[in-house]
């Protein structure tokens, strides 16, 4: 084994600090396996050591809460005696040198973290970024990603249900993949990753372990530059149908009462598996090695602890049971193997042909790494980027240019290419297939159903980070009650670039503290997440992009609300009102080439108000749609509502009051806590009574009819039609337009 130096310790990413810690804590120089083992579980991506510090800030309590963070997933009580469990990770890094595998074992790790914990999984979300699709990179990694988010899923028979997917070439080197997992568990038999019991069998089973993924997390806690594609053999290969006979083993294995805990090896492999397990207990783990099924002669002590290798777990099986948990894992034809006991003495004993190669104590490898609160302050550049001058933008000349513009632009552009990749009906729970404000699954054996979004609009946490996170929060609840769902829980994927620049641990701090805020107002705790630090190439930086999942209930699935106008004839009407919101709008990035202003501004208990009023129209009944104003502004919706349904599609006559606001904020402007909802005639009144007593602004804005979506504006002197446009014309440029895109030559 080499001796440890200067070198090598720089090679494992360890500060001079870091590796005297380490000695410290051993009380003598580590060994190369001991040296590899504190590598990855102090990396950032394993150890959180940039943003623990922060992340405690977060709501992460409440009555529902059954599971918070600190395990494999969160869980929230649904009532019925269930819980959804769920979770967002990364694959950021793996995707962009590899993207097929680096996206497929993104979904294959996050499916892992939820079936660990018990829970059967139901369905998954992915929020992607990349850059713009003009250049080939661009669209390999597009497709790359799509296809293997498709594979994996798909032959997991777990259907990816929605998401969101955004175009910005900050993103051209430093693509973003994070994927989202619901699963539904008894609420009293939610498995943890604990270690209890002195002596009880420490269990391997699943994949053999080879040499793909050895320093995947270190990887992910590491900047790109231009040699990074080179990193190609850090990334994992997936094998989904492995990782479904690994499912069904492990929900039959928590049927048997024969697990004391359980936990997938993900980052860190057979590392943070052991030592996070033992940790959680208190206790030990001693580990042999030579027990451990591999796919490659001559594998070093080193390297099999370090693997990253798919599709493997750890469990700690009850004294006396390790028969019958090994013929469950042969029964689904796994590898699987007695490595190791539980000790009493916290040490994480690795041994090897007999000998001790690696003796650390558990929990200084899980919880005492090192925990930093990096100095933060605004970058020079940030009153440049929110200082927009109105006066230098003329006015729109010409809306239905814009709007086709914007229709036709990738990030509003119908997603279809997409999702019609994905097996989004198998397990046949799916209520709202992707397209509509969220994906919503029947939950069996109940009349309930759960709502699902992931948003996150970071051009706004750009120019605002504070504000860009409360935004957040705000457009995924929206997205949420407009489906009928009272949001129940989050998760989240805090993708930013080098914590070591302050100007970008100011934009973490400052979206920590906005996520802090809105959750606490809405009341929606946050029970599980992760962080993507160093998302960064040659010094630039992503923008910075706190992605959130949230989950919502809906205890009768038969209020189940969606987007699309339903019936000719219907009143068009509009809560919520408009300001001069362009700020960071996707209007002024796609018309005027400006990713500039102050994001639009946001009242909580505004925006909390008008969910209130949302769901009360549904659950009475009164209303027949339900669109949340976002990205593209009323426009934009307007014309979503017409086309986003199955056809014939319907289109609709909407007259707006422009009052004191230019025409392209009336129209394009993504002023908040607006929704467009459309109803028979018959409630009219009902429905401006009840936004009355909510204290909402209502306007019935027009009515569905015929087959062009027309528009026009007008003030105390003048009306004008703005917008004229059959709704074929506007379906067909946003239709189509990702898949015109990514098969261009």
């Amino acid at each position: 084994m080499p001796p440890v130096t200067n070198d090598l310790i720089a090679q494992h990413n360890l500060t001079g600090d870091e590796y005297q810690k380490i000695v410290e804590i051993l009380g003598r120089e580590p060994n190369l396996t001991e040296l590899g083992m504190f590598s990855v579980m102090w990396s950032e991506h394993c150890s959180y050591k940039s943003s623990r510090v922060h992340l405690k800030k977060l709501p992460t309590t409440g009555p529902r809460v059954v599971q918070g963070p600190g395990e494999n997933a969160g869980a929230i009580d649904i009532g019925d005696g269930l819980c959804v469990v769920f979770k967002m990770e990364s694959h950021n890094h793996p995707s962009f040198i590899e993207p097929y595998q680096g996206a497929a074992t993104g979904v294959g790790g996050i499916l892992r973290d939820i079936f660990t914990m018990g829970a059967r999984p139901i369905a998954l979300l992915d929020s992607l970024r990349f850059g713009e699709l003009h250049t080939p990179k661009s669209r390999h990694l597009m497709r790359g990603v799509v296809s293997g988010i498709a594979g994996y899923g798909n032959c997991m028979g777990v259907p990816t249900v929605g998401g969101e997917i955004v175009f910005n070439d900050i993103y051209a080197l430093n693509p973003l993949v994070n994927v989202f997992c619901l699963g539904v568990a008894h609420k009293d038999k939610i498995f943890r990753g604990t270690a209890a019991g002195v002596g009880n069998p420490v269990i391997y089973f699943g994949s053999k372990t080879g040499r793909d993924g050895i320093h995947g997390a270190t990887m992910a806690s590491d900047s790109f530059d231009d040699e990074s594609e080179q990193k190609r053999p850090t990334v994992q290969v997936g094998d989904p149908f492995t990782e479904k006979l690994l499912l069904e083993a492990c929900l039959e294995l928590m049927e048997r009462d024969v697990l004391v805990g359980i936990q997938d090896m993900g980052a860190a492999g057979l590392t943070s598996s052991s030592c996070e397990m033992a940790s959680r207990a208190g206790n030990g783990i001693e580990l042999d090695l030579t027990e451990v099924p591999r796919r490659e002669p001559g594998m070093t002590p080193y390297e099999i602890m370090l693997s990253e290798s798919q599709e493997r777990m750890l469990m700690v099986a009850k004294a006396g049971k390790e028969d019958e948990c090994l013929a469950i894992c042969r029964k689904w034809d796994l590898d699987v193997a007695v490595v190791g006991k539980v000790t009493a003495d916290g040490i994480l004993r690795v041994k090897d042909q007999g000998k001790v190669v690696a003796e650390i104590p558990a929990k200084a490898l899980a919880d005492d790494g090192p925990r930093y609160e990096r100095p933060y302050q605004p970058p020079s550049y940030q009153d440049m980027l929110t200082n927009l001058n109105y006066d230098a933008i003329p006015d729109v000349k010409d809306a239905n240019a814009a709007l086709l513009a914007l229709l036709e632009s990738p990030t509003v552009a119908s997603k279809r290419w997409v999702y019609e990749q994905y097996d989004h009906m198998v397990r046949t729970n799916t209520l709202v297939r992707p397209g509509s404000n969220a994906a919503v699954l029947r939950i069996k054996g109940t009349n309930k159903a759960v709502a699902m979004t992931v948003d996150c609009n970071s051009r706004y946490c750009l120019l605002h980070p504070y504000d860009g996170a409360r935004l957040a929060v705000a457009e995924a609840a929206r997205n949420l009650a407009c489906s009928g769902a009272i949001p129940v829980g989050l998760t989240d994927c805090l993708n930013f670039g080098n914590p070591e620049r302050p100007d970008i641990m100011w934009q973490f701090v400052m979206a920590i503290e906005g996520m802090k805020d809105a959750c606490e107002h809405f009341q929606i705790p946050i029970v599980s997440g992760n962080v993507s630090f160093y998302n960064e190439t040659n010094g630039l930086s992503i923008y910075p992009t706190p992605m959130l999942g949230m989950v919502g209930l809906i205890e009768n699935s038969e209020r189940t609300m969606t987007q699309w106008f339903k019936e000719e004839g219907d009143d068009v009407l509009l809560l919520g009102a408009a300001r001069e919101d362009l700020g960071g709008a996707e209007y002024l990035k796609v018309v005027h080439a400006r990713e500039q202003g102050s994001p639009p501004y946001l009242s909580l208990e505004k925006e909390k108000t008008l969910h209130d009023c949302v769901l009360s129209l549904i659950h009475e009944g009164l209303i027949q749609s339900a669109h949340d104003c976002s990205e593209g502004g009323l426009a934009v919706t307007l014309a979503e509502c017409c086309m986003s349904g199955a056809e014939p599609h319907l289109g609709a006559v909407v007259r707006l009051t422009r009052g004191r606001l230019r025409k392209d904020a009336v129209l394009f402007g993504e002023s908040q806590s607006r929704v467009v909802i459309s109803a028979k005639p018959v409630h009219r009144q009902s429905i401006l009574d009840r936004a009355t007593q909510y204290g909402v602004p209502v306007e019935v804005i027009g009515s569905i009819s015929g087959s062009r979506l027309i528009m026009y504006v007008g003030d105390e002197h003048s009306t004008e039609k703005v917008i004229d446009q059959p709704v074929a014309t506007l379906y067909d440029r946003w239709a189509y337009s990702l898949e015109r895109t990514v098969h261009e030559a």
